[in-house]
């Protein structure tokens, strides 16, 4: 009986029974499910309250952390390594599974061409290499702090962050050890937050499952299916395996701990939202020290979005497939480099995305079919969340451990000097 008890107490249990319940009633009232809408708009209102302070905060001190050792350039290219990676690794799965299964094979497109529209082909435009660059840099940082722009944030903090550890020691640490008391008052301020999630999450559901239902799904069931396919391909299997080989963490000890993250990933669909709680357990649960996490899973909440590089991949494949476009290798390699590129630029919030529309552009395939996809945006948006988070939690866990190891090296090379 106990054990039932706190097992109901736990905040993952509570937030995936409050995921069923909010399916349930959301199928059941259909569109009067919009009632409930305010209860999640609260619990995502609230988070976002709290993520861009929080972000700053956690980027600073991680930054001054790795500043601060031998190894901060090692671990900072290990990192940026691993997402584009990891990304390209994910496109390149998704093509193979659209290759061999099909998702765009067999369906009538005369019947559902009502839904087809033009309005998108503007909105692909990428930005140029250099604009992307210079857009990184901000002018004001209150205004990219007002304006929640996310790498504007994260270059500005990492490089303060850099700077303070440069300073004299006397100097540094009693504003490192305020910036460790804000981050420390966030997460105090986050678990509070935590504690209304199921209720949020019930909101989210019902509105979105009663919004959209079911039926959009039948259109694109067989994408749905590959592109579930691929991603428990990549986050179970991938992943652990990654986190088994490079780390002294068990692949099932990560994939028990990343229940609750996975949950709220899926709830918030937001890497963001979902960050004060990857952190949490990725310190606590998998022994991650707090600058490697700090450092990196802001970073990767920003850049890292192999859950989305994965659709992007399928969707080019499955209109490739209805518009029977034969894919060149030209064109193959121009969806991995546009869906593992673009989504640097991709913050990791949630929305219909358009970048998809930017790699189908890359590929020469017609996006006039898009908008077969936007009803059910929220709930592949909600899925690749999921994945990316525990991306994020993959890679904290491995750079935390070559960290590690070289910190070791370094010390015993001293040692026997």
């Amino acid at each position: 009986m106990s054990q039932s008890k706190s097992l109901l107490a736990n905040i993952g249990v509570q937030v995936v029974i409050a995921m069923i319940i909010g399916t349930a009633v959301g199928a059941f009232m259909g569109h009067s499910a919009a009632m409930f809408a305010p209860l999640g708009a609260i619990f995502i209102n609230l988070i976002k309250m709290l993520v861009i302070p929080l972000v700053a905060v956690a980027l600073i001190s991680g930054a001054a952390g790795l500043g601060n050792s031998t190894n901060a350039g090692k671990v900072g290219f290990s990192t940026l390594a691993y997402f584009a990676l990891t990304s390209a690794l994910a496109v390149a799965l998704a093509l193979i599974m659209g290759e061999i299964f099909k998702p765009g094979v067999g369906i009538d497109v005369s019947s559902v061409e009502g839904m087809f529209s033009g309005e998108y082909a503007s909105k692909g435009e990428l930005p140029s290499f250099w604009a992307t660059v210079t857009g990184m840099i901000p002018t004001n940082v209150f205004a990219s702090l007002t304006n929640a722009n996310i790498l504007q944030i994260l270059v500005f903090c990492l490089f303060f962050g850099l700077a303070l550890s440069k300073q004299p020691k006397k100097n540094r640490e009693p504003i490192l050890q305020g910036v460790n008391t804000i981050v420390d008052a966030m997460v105090w301020m986050i678990n509070c937050v935590m504690k209304i999630a199921p209720i949020g999450v019930f909101g989210l559901m019902a509105e979105a499952v009663g919004t959209f239902g079911f039926s959009a799904l039948m259109v694109v069931f067989k994408l749905f299916l590959v592109f579930i396919a691929a991603i428990l391909v990549f986050g179970f299997v991938i992943y652990p395996l990654l986190v088994q080989l490079f780390t002294k963490t068990s692949a099932k000890s990560f994939l028990v701990a990343m229940k609750k993250p996975q949950a709220v990933a899926l709830s918030t669909a937001s890497s963001m939202a979902t960050l004060p709680v990857t952190m949490n357990t990725v310190e606590n649960e998998l022994g991650v020290r707090n600058a490697t996490a700090s450092f990196v899973l802001p970073l990767g909440a920003t850049i890292n979005m192999s859950g989305n590089a994965i659709y992007y991949g399928l969707v080019a494949v499955f209109f490739a497939q209805l518009f029977n476009i034969d894919l060149s290798m030209g064109a193959y390699v121009a969806i991995i480099l546009t869906s593992t590129l673009g989504a640097v630029g991709q913050a990791g919030v949630p929305g219909p995305s358009f970048l998809v529309v930017a790699v189908l552009l890359a590929a020469g395939i017609p996006i006039e079919g898009l908008p077969l996809l936007f009803a059910l945006d929220r709930i592949f948006d909600m899925i690749r969340t999921a994945l990316n988070i525990t991306g994020d939690a993959a890679c904290a866990v491995i750079i935390d451990n070559i960290a590690i190891e070289a910190s070791d090296l370094t010390e015993s090379e001293v040692k026997q000097s």
